[in-house]
């Protein structure tokens, strides 16, 4: 047993430990601790608890190696993201606190007057989420799996162990002040390899300024392979792909419930915005450092480890041929290992850089740590979601509205546990990478929860039927879209699986516009309120004139 070894697992161990301390500490003794934190996180730890929840394994394991592998096509990622927290903060999560619900299928049940709506809403955020906590299991797979050197579904089956304890028990609540914790730890885990990184390679330690340089180097060395260059645009997919991928994204991030979430968190509407200011600052320290990790990262690899002897390999590269992720031959038998013949997994350019740049046992366990962080607290994010779907819009609003408070945070617990289970076994022969598992969980909320959001927010003429038949058919389109591009092949406009919400979010809309137009308009009432959901809680809008409030 290594020393490397036993450093990664006390670092991990002590964050494990903090995690489970925390969620005891904030357990959560009311359904409004449960599902909303009892609605009293101050905006700048919502904004942290934000930022953790959303850097999930995606974008602290896969983003950089996306980019890397990508080039300027995996910027995509970065740009649809980033664009996302703007929609998200200035059109839709203050006037959604402003509401006072619990959880986005409330929202829409209530605004909408429709029972059913908030049960195909619900429905649609049990398979949002799941698919998003596939990505974030496999994630936790990859990093246990590495550092325990076992297979990456032993690490998953870890992973689920520890998300349904601490989820389960503290709730919201509990989860909020643990992905506070969390994010302090992935970002520090994330920003120190790659200002070491930035000092070994251009000998300044502000990486943001300095990749600029190992940008125009790797472009030489492309040129010299005459391959691809890296920063030449729309050399992995079509323009309309890129484009498509970004809305994805960006509408993705707006509707995703378990994002939303969060912002119910807070007391008022102006903590709301503040949280969204907070949480795009906390964000964009990850979102800023990923172009340069992944410049570094294919500059190393390019130049440290290609052209090797095949036989005097460094010793990292065996533990990660082991996982399965990182394959090495010599297939022109030359004996040397040729850039060519490096086949390296996206998902573990991230956890792999530190040992590739030698950094040293602590930074080598920091990033474990730091990659389980980003995992555990989207997962816990996700499990909440799901659960109150199940407990809170399907059991208490639909088949037991006489629940008591204790019967329903069992309920709720309970769900998370079983959710976490079965998300967890389907995580062990994951569908796809995890970036890509990650933007079908965008799609499916850019193509059902984004449109009735949006609508329902700014149009006051949308009714039930039409935000019934946005959400399915929009639901539909996305679906039949991404299995009919991953598995049959079949694109429009060279945009793949992962493009697919652009198709669902137009035909949702188009879906709830014609039906609302062709049904009756919703009482005067309503629509009041909904334009009242537009301006400050210090103002209400009635009868077409708005008042301040005493």
């Amino acid at each position: 047993m290594d020393i490397q070894f036993l450093v990664s697992l006390a670092l991990i161990g002590l964050t494990f430990g903090l995690y489970i301390w925390i969620a005891i500490y904030n357990k959560a003794k009311a359904t409004s601790d449960f599902y909303v934190a009892g609605r009293g996180v101050p905006p700048v730890f919502n904004g942290m608890a934000i930022g953790a929840d959303w850097m999930s394994a995606a974008s602290f394991i896969g983003m950089a190696g996306t980019i890397m592998i990508l080039g300027y096509d995996g910027l995509a990622y970065i740009m649809g993201w980033s664009g996302g927290y703007l929609l998200l903060t200035f059109l839709l999560a203050p006037q959604l606190r402003k509401y006072g619900r619990y959880t986005v299928p409330e929202f829409i049940g209530d605004r909408y007057k429709s029972d059913t709506a908030r049960l195909i809403a619900a429905v649609a955020t049990i398979i949002i989420s799941f698919t998003y906590s596939i990505g974030q299991l496999s994630g936790s797979g990859v990093v246990i799996g590495r550092l325990l050197e076992v297979d990456a579904a032993v690490g998953t089956l870890i992973g689920v162990v520890l998300i349904a304890f601490y989820s389960a028990f503290g709730g919201m609540k509990g989860i909020t002040w643990t992905q506070v914790a969390q994010y302090i730890i992935l970002i520090i885990a994330y920003l120190i390899p790659v200002i070491f990184m930035a000092l070994q390679l251009t000998q300044n330690p502000l990486p943001w300024i300095s990749y600029g340089e190992i940008i125009s180097e790797l472009g030489e060395l492309d040129r010299e392979l005459g391959i691809s260059e890296y920063l030449v645009p729309f050399t992995e997919a079509t323009k309309w792909q890129f484009l498509a991928l970004m809305f994805t994204l960006m509408a993705g991030t707006a509707g995703l419930p378990h994002v939303i979430v969060r912002f119910y968190t807070v007391s008022t509407m102006k903590a709301a915005r503040w949280s969204g200011a907070w949480a795009l600052l906390f964000i964009g320290l990850l979102y800023l450092s990923a172009p340069a990790y992944a410049a570094f990262s294919r500059f190393i690899l390019m130049t440290k480890v290609a052209g090797s002897a095949i036989n005097d390999l460094p010793a990292w590269t065996t533990a990660w041929v082991d996982t399965g992720r990182l394959s090495v031959a010599d297939k022109n038998g030359d004996g040397v290992l040729q850039w060519a013949e490096i086949v390296i997994s996206k998902d573990i350019v991230v956890m792999a850089t530190p040992e590739i740049a030698n950094l040293g046992i602590f930074v080598i366990g920091l990033m474990a740590a730091g990659a389980m962080a980003a995992a555990l607290s989207t997962a816990g994010g996700l499990m909440i979601a799901i659960s109150a779907a199940l407990s809170h819009d399907i059991y208490f609003r639909t088949i037991n509205p006489n629940a008591s408070e204790k019967k329903r945070l069992a309920v709720g617990r309970w769900s998370i546990v079983i959710a976490t289970v079965i998300a967890g076994l389907t995580a062990l022969n994951p569908p796809g990478a995890i970036t890509q598992i990650v933007a079908w969980a965008f799609a499916l909320a850019s193509g059902s929860f984004f449109p009735a959001l949006l609508l329902g927010v700014w149009w006051k003429r949308a009714n039930g039927p039409g935000a019934i038949a946005g959400m399915v058919v929009g639901l539909t389109v996305t679906l039949g879209y991404i299995f009919a591009a991953k598995y049959g092949g079949f694109t429009i406009l060279g945009i793949i699986d992962t493009g697919a919400g652009v198709f669902g979010a137009a035909s949702a809309i188009l879906a709830n516009v014609i039906v609302s137009l062709a049904t009756k308009a919703p009482s005067q009432e309503i629509q009041d309120e909904i334009v009242d959901l537009r301006y400050p809680e210090q103002m209400t809008y009635k009868d077409g004139e708005v008042w301040m409030n005493e």
